[in-house]
């Protein structure tokens, strides 16, 4: 098997790592403003080889949009995660890269500006820590012999040691651990030799402890790298709740920068193939109360539950919270703070910010203010008072 080959394999399936991915226009065919192609049709391959290319249009944690290959280093797996694709004992062919194989045809790619980041994974073969090692090998290649020096983001691998987690720190913009579930029990459904507090959570809490004991001139450009997580929603009949607890903790306690969700999806040929795929429409959910949780001030305590402890799923939960504490107490506009602002469905932090500096200057006593503002005034009408009167009543001049 070649290296395109390779890669088709080993690409095939990281639709289900949902780490940078970008949605709305840039998810159509289109160049970004660097000229990378998001068509995966770069000029430097054989009509043969442009299949390989899987690529991912990508926003990245400061909000720049890129083009990233998202793929494993090998999909050999020791491990039996019950609802994994590349699970021990599945029958599938597996595909493998050496280190500088798989960083000499990326810096092809990259070259070919077909690709600017990359995201790299692998199944784990020989232990945690031998995988490890393999993925650091690849990022060095990159970083120190090869001088690329676009994003990366690595994955720590179960059973990785604190000192490769050090190292990693020092190669990657970011590092991430899937915890897949919210807690040990609940992780045991899906992934039974997978040990939650010693392989999976102990590796966030190094980062958090490598960052504070150390400067960041000491990390790649300067800079501590950021962390993120992975839940598989719905794969171990655990409820929103207790992602959401999870999810909050570690916002709290070791910086995590965001939580991914990705709704589970029955895959053949493993344990869980008869299982019922989850409502794609609550990972979104999810995705905006983790949102709420880190941006906007909230609270578990404020998230409106069902009796079952999940989202409900026929309205976001800012929006359902509005409707049972502000319908009948509206907010003044002209005089509430920051984190009050923020608690009105249609206002976010920017909108929050040009509304205190707006009211510097003069009193905001109608929509048009706050629709110049680039607010939607229909899902702010019914929850604020402009100078003391209700904003709903001015929605038909609109």
């Amino acid at each position: 098997m070649n290296a395109l080959d390779t890669l088709i394999e080993l690409s095939s399936q990281m639709e289900l790592e949902h780490a940078e991915e970008s949605r709305g226009g840039f998810d159509t065919p289109s160049a970004n403003a660097s000229g990378y192609s998001t068509t995966n049709k770069p000029a430097c391959f054989t009509p043969k080889e442009k299949r390989a290319a899987f690529t991912h249009a990508a926003q990245l944690p400061n909000g720049k949009q890129v083009v990233l290959l998202k793929t494993l280093l090998s999909s050999a797996c020791e491990r039996d995660c019950y609802y994994c694709p590349f699970r021990a004992g599945r029958d599938f062919r597996r595909a493998t890269f050496k280190p500088q194989e798989f960083a000499e045809l990326f810096m092809k790619m990259n070259k070919a500006k077909m690709a600017e980041g990359i995201f790299l994974s692998s199944g784990i073969a020989a232990g945690g820590a031998n995988t490890q090692n393999k993925i650091i090998d690849t990022a060095e290649i990159l970083r120190k012999k090869m001088g690329f020096r676009g994003y990366m983001h690595l994955k720590i691998m179960p059973g990785a040691e604190k000192g490769q987690v050090e190292r990693m720190m020092q190669l990657a913009d970011r590092v991430s651990v899937n915890l897949e579930a919210p807690n040990t029990e609940r992780l045991a459904k899906l992934a039974p030799h997978k040990i939650f507090i010693e392989e999976l959570l102990r590796p966030l809490k190094w980062v958090e402890e490598i960052r504070r004991s150390q400067p960041a001139y000491k990390f790649w450009n300067g800079k501590y790298p950021s962390t993120v997580t992975q839940f598989v929603a719905g794969g171990s009949d655990e409820s929103d709740l207790e992602l959401l607890t999870t999810t909050n903790w570690l916002m709290k306690n070791v910086r995590l920068t965001r939580a991914y969700f990705s709704a589970f999806f029955p895959i053949r040929d493993t344990p869980l193939e008869n299982k019922a795929a989850v409502d794609p429409l609550r990972e979104h959910r999810l995705y905006q109360a983790s949102f709420l949780l880190r941006d906007y001030g909230f609270d578990l305590e404020d998230m409106p539950f069902t009796q079952n402890e999940n989202l409900p799923l026929h309205a976001d939960p800012k929006m359902a919270w509005a409707q049972m504490n502000l319908k009948e107490k509206p907010i003044e506009i002209n005089k509430a703070e920051r984190r009050d602002l923020l608690r009105i469905p249609g206002i976010g932090p920017k909108h929050a910010d040009a509304i205190l500096q707006a009211r510097r200057a003069t009193k905001l006593r109608d929509l048009t203010a706050l629709r110049k503002m680039g607010i939607i005034v229909a899902r702010v009408s019914p929850f604020v008072l402009l100078d003391g009167r209700r904003a709903e009543s001015q929605l038909a001049m609109f």
